[in-house]
């Protein structure tokens, strides 16, 4: 493969791999805006974090994530504590509410996913198959 083609096709997946979370993205949100969906997604993933935890892992500033962090508490997906070494640090983990919609999410980015393979001829789920393995490597890598 010459470079010029690696680049074409670095290009491709990059503008279908985006384009294709902003649609998982779309079609897999409740009443929660994309950024609360990425919050509820990253205290799930870190357990326990701190604010400035989720500012790094967010990449958004504090006063956003505790704007956000209080928006999902009110509405009782969040619970915050003050942590027990450092009192003036704020931890912050999902309530039971919280963890429902963050499985309710996958499922239904899962769910379309599975509608959309469900088009293809046995074929083409095959290589989507394998695309899918390749991917997992890309990344492990």
């Amino acid at each position: 493969m010459k470079l010029s083609d690696t680049n074409d096709t670095a290009a491709r997946l990059r503008r279908s791999i985006t384009r294709l979370n902003r649609r998982l993205r779309q079609s897999s949100l409740g009443g929660i805006s994309p950024a609360q969906a990425s919050l509820l997604a990253t205290v799930n993933k870190l357990e326990a974090p701190s604010l400035g935890d989720l500012a790094l892992a967010e990449q958004i500033q504090p006063p956003s994530v505790t704007k956000l962090v209080r928006n999902l508490e009110q509405d009782g997906f969040l619970m915050c504590y003050p942590d027990a070494s450092d009192r003036r640090c704020t931890r912050v983990i999902l309530t039971m509410l919280g963890e429902k919609e963050v499985k309710e999410i996958r499922a239904r980015k899962t769910e379309f996913l599975e509608q959309r393979l469900a088009l293809l001829s046995e074929t083409d789920q095959r290589r989507m198959s394998e695309l899918a393995e390749l991917l997992e490597s890309l990344l492990e890598s």
